[in-house]
């Protein structure tokens, strides 16, 4: 039921802008930032600040023409071209179930390095945690103030590490603007990973569902997407930085958990324990953010579906952590996972560029020249940058 109080309306914004955030921070988001500081040490800053610009562009873009046409996206698709929005939510769905094995996973091990559990105890137990948060009678208030108080934990925490590593600051700020290389597969990787697949739709369809739509809302529902962005910028420099300060020290991160090495790296057994802290805030809240949002895209393929989303929900949380315990989770399927799903953003640019300047779709709404020209960039910048990284 759509509440339009004050109060609701905030708590719903600052909801999207943290559902979007925390679902990108995920185990994936970790591991990345992670292994590419190891792997190009200073100059990573600049691939932060290229994929925090191409990340602002599409959000921007897509959030406001979602709000604009009051519909989710696989619906305005297939206004634009039908049928597309079948492929975008296929692609989509099957993209956030990749991403969702690997947040099971993570959950497991950050309560094993939190508490001592085993993994596959901690996976189950965060699974059932997240799944029963859809079972709330108000589960959507409940989702947006989970995502906001798991986001401020990780925040404060990672700031934490980040003071204590003492990183070169100097020269992570230099290398960001005057870098020694810049590293195509590291952006691509790292815009699939904050932006790819269901992540960029977490906070726009959040919004759909609260109500919050139309030409009218579009700039509460710009400055919650710019915050959503800025919130993932903030936790992936703050880790950046961690990283950086033990990589310049000489440390070497264990290749089966590199973030891990982070925290251990520099605080020792204390390091453990805190990377466990924030390795479960960050994948239970990606566990939550990538249920809803791939749900959300098949719900209304079927009025089946949308009748008991809920419950298709906690099937698609369980059926996540079955695999992982059956299969398994190696780090190199979150870095694959996010590149491939680098690929959704300029195929879903495209139409909502095209929807944009669509009259039926987005009605009185009229989107910004500069928008529109920087999302036109930066979808031809993604389908190339792709192709490069994969087959260049």
């Amino acid at each position: 039921m759509k509440n339009n109080s004050t109060t609701s309306r905030t708590t719903a914004l600052a909801g999207a802008a943290f559902l979007m955030a925390t679902s990108a921070i995920g185990p994936g988001f970790l591991t990345q930032t992670a292994v590419f500081t190891q792997k190009l040490g200073a100059d990573f800053a600049v691939v932060i600040a290229l994929s925090t610009f191409l990340d602002i562009a599409a959000q921007l873009t897509i959030w406001r023409v979602i709000a604009a046409s009051r519909m989710r996206a696989q619906d305005i698709a297939n206004k634009v071209v039908p049928g597309s929005g079948l492929v975008l939510a296929l692609v989509v769905a099957m993209g956030g179930f990749l991403f969702n094995i690997g947040n099971v996973a993570g959950a497991g091990l950050g309560m094993m390095s939190a508490t001592g559990i085993s993994v596959e105890t901690g996976a189950v137990i965060s699974a059932a945690m997240a799944a029963a948060l859809f079972l709330l009678p108000e589960a959507g208030k409940a989702m947006d103030r989970f995502a906001q108080v798991m986001g401020g934990v990780m925040l404060l925490l990672m700031l934490y590490v980040a003071v204590i590593a003492k990183a070169p600051l100097w020269e992570a700020l230099t290398h960001a603007f005057m870098p020694g290389r810049v590293d195509v597969l590291a952006t691509m990787t790292l815009v699939g990973g904050t932006v790819g697949g269901y992540i960029t739709f977490a906070g726009g369809h959040r919004l759909v569902d609260a109500g919050i739509t139309g030409a009218e809302a579009i700039p509460r529902v710009t400055a919650s997407a710019t915050a959503g962005i800025i919130v993932t910028a903030c936790m992936r420099c703050l880790l950046f930085v961690a990283a950086l300060g033990v990589v310049s020290g000489g440390g070497v991160f264990d290749a089966g958990n590199p973030a891990a090495s982070v925290f251990s790296l520099t605080l020792g057994s204390l390091g453990m324990k805190l990377f466990g802290v924030v390795m479960w805030s960050a994948a239970i809240t990606s566990i939550v953010g990538s249920a809803y949002t791939s749900v959300s895209f098949v719900r209304t393929l079927s009025p089946t579906l949308e009748k008991y989303q809920k419950y298709v929900v906690v099937g698609f949380i369980v059926l996540s952590a079955t695999v992982f315990l059956i299969f398994g989770k190696p780090v190199q399927v979150l870095i694959f996972a996010g590149l491939a799903n680098s690929f959704v953003v300029p195929f879903a640019l495209v139409l909502m560029l095209v929807a944009a300047y669509k009259r039926e779709i987005v009605g009185a709404y009229r989107h910004p020249l500069w928008l529109a020209l920087a999302g036109g960039l930066v979808a031809l910048l993604l389908f190339g940058m792709s192709f490069y990284a994969v087959f260049g």
